[in-house]
């Protein structure tokens, strides 16, 4: 069998995608719509692996674009009555969640950001997408910082691999908050029904929130089945699930693992040792998709009274990069 790549400008349901193939691998991302990785499939078996929006949801979905594909959230989640205190000053966020009273998931996952290239070799293809924040633009508004954050995506025979910088280019130290609101399709195979799927994930602790869905500073005890997701695993509709932990690294990384025993295959998606926490929402445990969201800080971190190596708040001076790298994968079970 031949491996074959390819990157190129193209079309998902009407809007500007670009795709990328590498082998039985192909993805997309929405240049337009938040530089969303909306789509990783398996085109020999036919796993859709990421959670896409059907015909009829995609206008929906380009309004409120958090819970298909891979939206980038920064500042990522719940922030308190939309403020972001920070070195003596208060930014003022959009309070966005009525139910909370909070601002939520931030400015960069539902707007254009520019495609900088695409290519293809014979090993990979890939894409590099970046969103230059500058006086006038969108979101120096609420962050007035000048700032650029790039995703470069990598398709190849080892799966998707993401890394995104954030560059401080301005002349103040800025606040770096960031996660992927990453929603995997479970099951991802047409044979295949939710039944069929147990998920691993490297949580330590479980932080205690409030009635409006923020920290108290405060951990839970794990019950039995909390236990079990970072053990043998269960089902990711155990319960529904809107909550927030610390990352445990295992064997060196943070991760998720999603098994399907119907056909023997495991989605590894190692979020690597950068990201301090993990969010995880089931949609009320309805059967389809989930979220395991890796995040670098604290729901709420600049209003917790902790260190910021516990609340995994980041600060970038002048010049100074932040860079993470995630993989997203599967592979055959003997």
């Amino acid at each position: 069998m031949t491996y074959s790549t390819a990157a190129f400008e193209g079309d998902y349901q009407g809007e500007t995608a670009i795709w990328l193939r590498a082998g039985s691998y192909e993805a997309a991302v929405l240049p337009n719509v938040g530089a969303n990785l909306i789509a990783l499939r398996d085109i020999t078996k036919g796993y859709r692996f990421l959670h896409e929006p059907t015909a009829e949801e995609f206008e929906g979905f380009k309004a409120a674009p958090v819970i298909h594909g891979i939206p980038i959230l920064f500042p990522p989640n719940r922030y308190e009555d939309g403020k972001l205190p920070w070195n003596g000053k208060v930014y003022e966020l959009p309070v966005n969640e009525e139910a909370t009273g909070n601002h939520i998931h931030g400015f960069v996952h539902y707007i254009p950001w520019a495609v900088e290239a695409y290519s293809a070799d014979a090993e990979a293809s890939r894409v590099t997408l970046a969103l230059r924040v500058r006086k006038g633009h969108s979101v120096y508004e609420h962050l007035p910082h000048d700032f650029t954050i790039r995703l470069i995506y990598t398709l190849s025979s080892l799966g998707l691999h993401q890394q995104v910088t954030v560059h401080n280019e301005g002349k103040d130290e800025m606040p770096c908050l960031l996660a992927f609101h990453t929603a995997i399709n479970a099951p991802f195979a047409d044979n295949a029904t939710a039944a069929d799927y147990r998920f691993r994930l490297t949580i330590g602790q479980r932080w205690e929130l409030s009635e409006r869905m923020l920290p108290t500073g405060n951990h839970q005890a794990l019950t039995d089945e909390e236990a079990k997701m970072k053990g043998e695993g269960l089902s990711p509709f155990w319960a529904p699930m809107d909550n927030h932990y610390t990352a445990q690294a295992q064997n060196g990384s943070n991760r998720m693992e999603l098994t399907d025993a119907k056909n023997n295959i495991k989605l590894i998606y190692d979020t690597g040792t950068a990201f301090k926490m993990w969010m995880i929402w089931n949609n009320n445990a309805t059967e389809g998709f989930f979220c395991p969201e890796p995040q670098l800080n604290l729901v709420n971190a600049p209003s917790v009274a902790l260190p910021a190596e516990q609340t995994g708040l980041v600060s970038l001076k002048p010049g100074e990069v932040w860079e993470a790298s995630s993989r997203l994968y599967a592979v055959e079970l003997a």
